[in-house]
């Protein structure tokens, strides 16, 4: 099969799809990979490290889009590479339909096979594809709010540490799945006071079992979220229904209940957002503020870590790529039962539930494209 790795054009977008480490693996299964000049820049892999390990070096990204059988990338196809998506063409990548009726639209009519990374989920429930990006998003949600309650930048003027004699800063996580327990681990390390909230008792069981005593487990509902974003300094949104809008948990009026420089970082912004007033903002202008409280929500917060982000998400894509590319997207979907409910667009038609749902859109029988 021939698989192509075009660069990344998001806005500040630096991770890569595949590395040279992933380019060899699929050379001794006999495939040709394409990989646009300059796309491993951003993540310190050379074209040279590339052609070493048997990748052709492309500088036209539309030659990529016209020769590839499989497009793997990172993040949803935008701007011109919607129209470069071909009919019957595999395209793997993070896509978040739910949160874009333009992508959604755009991709149905390419006619395109859409495998989607974040809802590839395996019998038990995990997501495989999505839990590396969201391990650094939910460290680096802290890492951000942190830097974002300094005054100078219009935050609070908290160190969450606190020092002795002065308490710490109090951290609000919303949501205790992957990101949330990454947020808390981080924010617990730095010395805050955190609560993390959730609706699944057996997840707050796990967390109290396995992070300090200062972080406070709650069961969530609109009363609790509602008294607590008043006193906590950062709030973390960290929920996902996976191929889904999330739900607004932090809604318009409760802004004007918090404290002046109160920050707010919406993690699950790139599924829509779990917070009413949180809107997608890139890495160059990743902040706004509304009633005083500083918004972050950038829907690619592990594009500013690309060293550590590429080689995380490569560890995890790799198998299901390799898979997909010796046995063809049927075959690999029909024999992978995690695989399969990746499918969200096929062909003109979309087979994912969430995706129908979230724009009202009929919903095919997966079967049906087969």
């Amino acid at each position: 099969m021939i698989i192509g790795i075009p660069k990344e054009i998001k806005n500040n977008e630096s991770r890569v799809a595949l590395t040279a480490s992933g380019v060899f693996e699929l050379k001794q299964y006999g495939h040709h990979v394409l990989v646009e000049q300059g796309a491993g820049k951003g993540s310190g892999i050379s074209d040279a490290e590339y052609e070493s390990a048997g990748a052709e070096i492309v500088t036209d990204p539309h030659d990529i889009w016209r020769q590839a059988e499989m497009i793997v990338k990172v993040k949803e196809p935008i701007d011109e590479e919607l129209r470069l998506a071909r009919a019957g063409q595999i395209v793997f990548t993070y896509f978040h339909f739910a949160s874009s009726i333009v992508l959604t639209e755009a991709m149905i009519g390419r006619g395109s096979v859409c495998i989607a990374y974040e809802t590839v989920e395996k019998p038990d429930r995990s997501l495989p594809l999505l839990t590396p990006m969201s391990e650094v998003a939910g460290r680096m949600a802290v890492q951000q709010g942190a830097r974002y309650l300094e005054k100078p930048v219009k935050g609070r003027g908290v160190l969450l540490g606190g020092v002795p004699g002065v308490p710490p800063g109090r951290v609000l996580i919303l949501g205790a799945g992957i990101v949330g327990v990454q947020a808390a681990k981080m924010a617990s390390g730095l010395g805050a006071h955190v609560t993390i909230l959730d609706i699944n008792t057996d997840r707050l069981r796990y967390i109290n079992d396995i992070l300090p005593p200062h972080v406070i487990t709650q069961y969530s509902s609109q009363y609790t979220i509602r008294k607590l974003v008043q006193t906590h300094d950062l709030i973390i949104g960290a929920v996902l229904i996976p191929g889904t809008k999330a739900p607004n948990l932090v809604t318009r009026d409760m802004l004007k209940t918090m404290r002046p420089g109160t920050v707010i970082v919406d993690v699950a912004v790139d599924q829509g957002g779990c917070v009413e007033t949180c809107v997608p903002t890139t890495h160059e202008n990743p902040t706004y503020i509304i009633d005083d409280v500083l918004h972050y929500c950038v829907a690619n917060m592990p594009g500013a870590v690309p060293f550590t982000s590429t080689l995380a998400l490569t560890n995890s894509t790799l198998p299901y790529i390799i898979n997909i590319a010796n046995k063809g997207w049927k075959a690999a979907c029909a024999n992978d039962s995690a695989l399969m409910k990746g499918l969200n667009v096929v062909e003109g038609k979309v087979v994912y539930r969430g995706v129908a749902e979230a724009f009202d859109l009929p919903l095919h029988d997966v079967v049906e494209v087969f």
